[in-house]
């Protein structure tokens, strides 16, 4: 029954993905029409993406009462009114009420989801689905890209990825039976999954959660990667138009370069993720995303360049989110991995969170020549917090 279950999550990893690029496509020319300056971006990804750390801390607590399919399907749901509202919004404010059930439908089915694929997945499995939800935030900005040199503009693309997401809801609550069945089947049943406890998961505070040995430096290497990619592709457009001088309709584009890489990259590493292990490969995409951020900050007189690093930062991203989450059972305890999967997605939001318009308000002020410096930064950060938990844990499996 797990392995029937498979084309339904890739389903929810797509819908999952399809939202997350819309704002930075279309905030060129959105924000005109809405009345808001550059930085204002910034805030209403803050918004979005606190309401999915409070979905997040909660998501064990929804889970274990509701199970993950039925968390999988409202979330969606919620997701798709909340975009639908978007592309009916007038003015700014109304944008920043519809974006609190905009992340609070993100939240709790990402940690839902990260966490059942974790505990039952083999690494390949973590990687496919990720690549998935590159395939939604590739498609995003095409989507959006399409509708903005239309009549209906950032309105029309909304509009359409919110239809999209009510099509895959209903898909989802169509599906519910096949995740009430396999809630009563036996623990790891199935060739396809890897090996399970049995044990039911430790039940634990949050207090007693972050006392875990080692997991204050994955929530800095979590917060350190989300804010990377949240920055790069929130910014990526306005980079390009502002900095660069391209033009809107070609930069909602091209930003989706980015979000290809990430796409591509995990396509690529489903076959080799059981030979490289978790850490090797979290150590070889941090390097790479590195090496494209420099692309993108030396200044050649071409803006090719600077678009090569988006896929070659976006191809370094790819394994970094999937190798983390699949190694959590193994860092901390089967048992512990519902509670800590939904801390590392707090985690990682508060990065989306706060470093988006933080870099907003930097560049409204020095300039978006920052940009890519900024990434760089937390790039290190990442690359710093998973190094010093491999040598807590030991280098074996590396």
């Amino acid at each position: 029954m797990i392995s029937l279950l498979l084309p339904v999550i890739y389903v929810a990893f797509v819908s999952l993905g399809l939202p997350d690029s819309l704002l930075g496509a279309a905030w060129p020319v959105m924000r005109g029409d809405v009345g808001a300056p550059l930085e204002a971006a910034g805030a209403l990804s803050m918004i979005i993406a606190g309401g999915t750390i409070v979905s997040s801390l909660l998501s064990d607590r929804l889970t274990r009462k509701l199970g993950t399919g039925l968390v999988t399907a409202v979330s969606v749901a919620m997701t798709a009114i909340a975009l639908a509202g978007f592309s009916l919004a007038p003015a700014f404010a109304v944008l920043c009420l519809w974006a609190v059930p905009y992340g609070l439908g993100a939240g709790a089915v990402d940690a839902a989801l990260n966490n059942y694929v974790a505990l039952n997945y083999k690494a390949r499995h973590m990687s496919w689905l990720h690549c998935f939800w590159g395939v939604g935030a590739s498609v995003g900005p095409y989507i959006m890209g399409f509708f903005l040199m239309r009549e209906s503009s950032w309105h029309g693309g909304y509009r359409a990825v919110s239809l999209i997401q009510i099509v895959l809801a209903a898909t989802l609550f169509a599906t519910l039976p096949m995740w009430r069945k396999q809630s009563g089947a036996r623990p790891g049943a199935g060739a396809e999954d890897a090996p399970a406890s049995g044990l039911p998961p430790e039940k634990r505070t949050l207090g007693s959660v972050l006392r875990i040995r080692g997991l204050w430096l994955i929530l800095i290497a979590f917060f350190g990667y989300c804010a990377m990619e949240s920055t790069t592709g929130l910014w990526a457009s306005s980079y390009l138009v502002n900095f660069r001088g391209i033009e809107p309709e070609t930069a909602a584009r091209f930003a989706s370069f980015f979000y290809l890489g990430i796409t591509g990259g995990r396509f690529v590493n489903g076959f080799v993720a059981e030979k490289l292990g978790d850490r090797a490969l979290t150590r070889i995409g941090v390097c790479v995303a590195a090496l494209g951020i420099c692309l993108i900050a030396i200044p050649f007189g071409s803006d090719v360049p600077a678009l090569a690093g988006l896929v070659v930062s976006g191809l370094g991203c790819a394994p970094v989110y999937p190798s983390i989450i699949h190694a959590t059972p193994a860092n901390f305890g089967r048992r512990n991995s519902q509670a800590v999967v939904g801390v590392q997605m707090a985690s990682a939001y508060i990065g989306s969170t706060f470093m988006p318009p933080l870099f907003g308000l930097l560049a409204a002020h020095a300039g978006l020549v920052l940009y890519p410096f900024f990434l760089l930064l937390f790039a290190l950060v990442v690359f710093c917090g998973t190094e010093a938990l491999n040598c807590m844990k030991g280098r074996r499996g590396a």
